[in-house]
């Protein structure tokens, strides 16, 4: 059971990067669903939030969209392995999942630029990670580390890992 709630210690860095483009495709086609107010935007937002928190709780496994790219695309697409630290990609997802039930809490209140915003900064982060691999959160999580405020022992590789 402790092994199914486990993130994973390494990332495929290809991977993580298609799950950066699969979050920011969720967030542009929900910025136009809110424009256009359509509320068929609830579904995505849903599924967006589910995924974040599903990635952050138990990895890629329970995540439709990890699975989706880890089980078809990375190996049809024949990605070269590359490892990354899982702990700063967890942390990075923690922030998806504040930012996506933030956007949904607004979006079901009725404030919809507040959403709108919300949701431009999460594909501008997404973008970042998916087009560049540049990881903002992970840039985060090694400050944390720096400043003492999260154990080094939590990421004893992020230490000695370039972000």
């Amino acid at each position: 059971m402790k092994e199914f709630f486990s993130f994973p210690e390494l990332i495929n860095e290809p991977a993580a990067r298609l799950v950066a483009s699969g979050v920011l495709l969720m967030s542009l086609i929900s910025i136009g669903l809110i424009r256009l107010e359509v509320t068929f935007v609830l579904i995505v937002l849903s599924v967006m939030v589910y995924g974040f928190l599903a990635r952050v709780l138990f990895g890629p496994k329970v995540s439709p969209l990890a699975l989706v790219v880890t089980k078809i695309l990375v190996p049809k697409l024949n990605f070269e392995e590359k490892l990354v630290p899982g702990p700063p990609k967890r942390f990075a997802q923690s922030i998806g999942l504040v930012f996506s039930i933030s956007i949904l809490t607004l979006w079901l209140i009725g404030l919809n630029i507040m959403s709108i915003v919300l949701l431009s900064i999460l594909s501008a982060f997404a973008f970042l990670e998916a087009v560049i691999g540049y990881c903002f959160g992970c840039k985060v999580f090694k400050f944390l580390i720096s400043l003492g405020l999260i154990p080094e022992n939590i990421c004893e590789k992020c230490a000695v890992y370039e972000y």
